[in-house]
């Protein structure tokens, strides 16, 4: 019951942050003087609805997103005398961009306010690499046992003769950056002879000289099996650190910092879209479900109540945000019908106009959006077809974190 409870409040949390996007559109649109004639959540035959002032709000049947109605965000649309003077597609540049921007911006908003709530309550997870410090320094034990233990050891160890001290944070193995434990280990375990480990203690960098032992270890052969080997090993037991903790004074500066962390990230992801499709596909028809693989609303909200019924409401708060970061990122794309196709068609109209201008010649009109309806249609075709490709995948083989 827990579960069909969190997916159904991670649905309900999706549904709210797509309303706050069009809020947005709708406040900026109102203090523009542009007129709003309709703000719904839903689509579809209409439940509810009321009237204050110009503008209809309402809720519909199909919880499936919401829309804000301005009126004349085309040239094509049928307008009253008093909202022709009003058109979106009529006013300043400023104006139009101001209230396409406005939608994103509630997302990235909403996604910054949730940032600090993560962080004050649990902590905000480390992004990239993780920090990795000496835990122990011990004698390095020459093989493992049947169960893959190491045995006993006794005898120096080299990590502690070469000057390694508990509480040291390793930042690289000659010379290559650490980027978390299982780097670390690997470096060490490929090594011959010696390695220079660059620590940092306290204010103080050093580079130490440590000596690599060989040693029989099971390791991760081929096809994921476990196989004995023979390794490099230091002595140095690993701790390392995924969340940074904070308090009330500290969490604004790290929500900024983990802000401009998800920015990134999302930017990285938008980009890697098109490379997912194949991967998707492959999940679709039998293959292995990569973990880092887009995925869709249903995806999000099985996550989202998965969390829930284990009780981590940080993963939960986690997923509400990248989705609200993401959501924002993915309408500046400039294609239609995106907010970000319309705001390159407001950006256009300005540059050509300046160019007519300065030749002496009067603006041109609106641009004419029939024109680029097979560009639209071809834009919506793609991101159905991947929309339901995403959707599939999360029903037949869905990502696992549990």
């Amino acid at each position: 019951m827990s579960l069909v409870l969190g997916v159904a409040l991670f649905a309900l949390a999706l549904l709210i942050s797509i309303a706050w996007h069009e809020l947005g559109h709708m406040w900026a649109a109102q203090a523009t003087g542009m007129k709003v004639r309709r703000y719904f959540v839903g689509f579809g035959p209409t439940l509810w609805s009321t009237r204050r002032g110009e503008t209809e709000y309402g809720i519909k049947a199909l919880p499936l997103g919401g829309f804000c109605d301005i009126a004349g965000m085309t040239p094509h649309e049928e307008l009253t005398d008093d909202e022709r003077a009003r058109a979106m597609y009529a006013q300043p540049t400023w104006k139009r961009l101001v209230v396409l921007f406005a939608g994103p911006l509630q997302n990235f908003i909403l996604g910054f306010a949730l940032v600090v709530v993560l962080g004050l309550g649990w902590g905000l997870p480390i992004i990239g690499d993780h920090p990795v410090y000496a835990k122990t320094v011990e004698c390095v034990s020459p093989a493992t046992d049947a169960k893959g233990v190491p045995v006993e050891c006794t005898g120096p160890a080299p990590a502690a003769a070469a000057g390694v001290r508990v509480g040291d944070q390793i930042l690289a193995v000659d010379g290559e950056k650490v980027t978390g434990p299982t780097d670390l280990v690997q470096k060490v375990q490929h090594a011959t002879g010696s390695v220079v480990l660059a620590v940092q203690r306290g204010d103080e960098r050093l580079d130490l000289t440590v000596p690599v032992t060989r040693v029989q270890r099971m390791v991760e052969g081929t096809g994921g099996t476990a196989t004995s080997a023979q390794v490099g090993a230091i002595g140095v037991g690993l701790d390392t650190k995924y969340v940074n903790e904070y308090n009330a004074a500290t969490v604004w500066g790290g929500a900024v910092s983990f802000t401009g962390d998800m920015f990134a990230e999302t930017f990285k992801a938008l980009l890697s879209l098109p490379s997912k499709v194949v991967g998707l596909w492959h999940a679709v028809t039998g293959g292995q479900r990569a973990a880092d693989s887009p995925v869709s609303v249903v995806g999000a909200s099985v996550l989202g109540g998965q969390a829930v019924e284990r009780g981590y409401w940080d993963m939960f708060l986690g997923l509400l945000l990248s989705v609200n970061f993401f959501l924002g990122a993915f309408n500046l794309v400039p294609l239609l019908p995106l907010d970000g196709g319309h705001m390159a068609i407001a950006v256009f109209e300005k540059i050509r106009n300046a160019v007519r201008r300065a030749r002496g010649r009067v603006a041109a009109g609106p641009i004419d959006y029939y024109k680029l309806l097979p560009v639209t249609y071809a834009v919506v075709a793609v991101m159905g077809g991947f929309m339901l490709l995403t959707v599939t995948a999360d029903i037949v083989n869905p990502i696992k974190v549990f």
